[in-house]
């Protein structure tokens, strides 16, 4: 008998949510199999089958939150496997196939124990969906990228959809078909929320979301927070953007966004104002002479900074490859360790989602985070004239026990001068 264990999960973290089994009892595992999901505060971590054999015992429940060297499953290495299902007894004539036309009606039900591939579903919203028997297929998801939650599963069990047919099954004749019974008209008018149909529900945080909100608390507390101010005259960067964006996404395969220009404005501005890439240590100010540069990416299981590593040594082209790379990991929940730490300084964009104007909160213990927001057409005087432009608001939050007012206010003001010409960012 093996013991598959929870595995060291990195610096500092001590505990994980399992999110997934990915593997039922009885059920036959390879080498290099994942068994079973583990959601930390920073990454997924995919659990493998270390030996080959039959998963006997499954120790945790998902949902359960774990410590490092606990177990979580067993793994009998000398079991022949799940037996296959019975055939008729025959053996010198091949069955027929008629008796396995139809699968037997009780292997329907396990399908909602687990999201179908096409469907994106959180644990609980999987584990509700299959104690209440409810195709995830069915539920339409409200969550971020459409993730469905546990509310919809409930909201789908309260508010059932019109009854369809099942595509699943073989389509009945079209004679048989025009011969189904229109639906009850009843059934077209919605019904008022069933008894059963609670008003608030209520969920467990996740492992990762509780982590989050410490982190946000413990910045807020431990930091001197203070935020300003500018906005920056977006046409230039546009212009840029917009003559060489095909050209960029035909020669390099990488889709130009605004992001880099940011990030290389950020890097030059740090090494005009390096107390902005600092860290404090007890009494002690720490200058970081490099810049990994954390870009703020809101995932499904919540929001993470991975950093591009040594981002103020990288061109143009290399950065948006690796903020595009960084970014799909985060979404995908392939981030390594190495993606989230190590950051110096961060980006955050809230534009992306409409933001016009906010105060981004500092990943501590970095001392600086630079807030992007929705780009607007806005009319600004230019000359003595009024113009339309695309104008955005940008913010920088500070750690003012470090970064006075007035290093802050011309970093912000440096930004929107390589913004405002980018041009000016090949030659600095």
């Amino acid at each position: 008998m093996t013991a598959i264990k929870v595995p060291p999960l990195g610096e500092s973290i001590v505990e994980a949510t399992i999110s997934r089994w990915l593997k039922k009892e009885g059920e036959s595992v390879t080498v290099g199999d994942t068994v079973v999901e583990l959601e930390t505060d920073k990454i997924t971590v995919e659990v493998p089958a270390m030996t080959a054999g039959v998963l006997t015992k499954r120790a945790r429940a998902e949902g359960d939150v774990v410590k490092v060297d606990d177990l979580l499953a067993e793994i009998d290495e000398n079991a022949a496997g799940a037996a296959p299902a019975p055939v008729a007894a025959t053996p010198a004539t091949p069955a027929s196939p008629a008796p396995k036309a139809s699968p037997p009606v009780p292997q329907a039900a396990p399908t909602a124990a687990r999201a179908p591939s096409d469907v994106r579903a959180s644990p609980a919203a999987v584990r509700l969906a299959a104690e209440r028997g409810i195709n995830l297929t069915t539920v339409p998801g409200t969550g971020l990228g459409g993730v469905v939650s546990k509310a919809d599963v409930i909201e789908r069990e309260a508010t059932p959809p019109a009854a369809k047919p099942d595509r699943e099954k073989v389509a009945p004749a079209p004679a048989a078909k025009e011969q189904l019974p229109a639906p009850p008209a009843p059934a077209a008018v919605p019904a008022p929320q069933s008894a059963g149909a609670a008003r608030e529900t209520r969920e467990k945080m996740t492992t990762r979301r509780k982590r989050i909100a410490e982190h946000l608390l413990e910045s807020q507390h431990a930091t001197a927070h203070l935020t300003t101010f500018n906005e920056i005259d977006m046409t230039a960067v546009v212009g840029v953007r917009e003559r060489l964006k095909e050209r960029v996404e035909k020669e390099h395969g990488v889709k130009l966004s605004f992001m880099p220009f940011f990030a290389k404005a950020a890097c030059l501005a740090l090494k005009a104002y390096p107390v902005v890439n600092a860290q404090i240590d007890g009494d002690t100010i720490i200058y970081k002479h490099y810049v990994n540069m954390g870009i703020a990416v809101a995932s499904d299981a919540g929001l993470v900074v991975p950093n591009v590593k040594d981002a103020d040594r990288k061109g143009m082209l290399d950065m948006s490859r690796e903020i595009a790379e960084v970014a799909k990991r985060a979404r995908d929940g392939k981030l390594t360790m190495d993606d989230l730490t190590g950051g110096t300084f961060t980006i955050t964009n809230g534009g992306v989602f409409g933001s016009l104007v906010s105060t981004p909160i500092i990943n501590f213990p970095q001392v600086g985070i630079l807030g992007l927001h929705k780009t607007q057409d806005r009319p600004v005087a230019i000359s003595g004239k009024v113009e339309i432009r695309p104008m955005m608001y940008v913010a920088l939050s500070y750690d003012h026990r470090v970064i006075d007012g007035q290093q802050a206010v011309l970093f912000l003001v440096r930004v929107k001068e390589l913004m405002e010409d980018p041009a000016s960012m090949l030659i600095d």
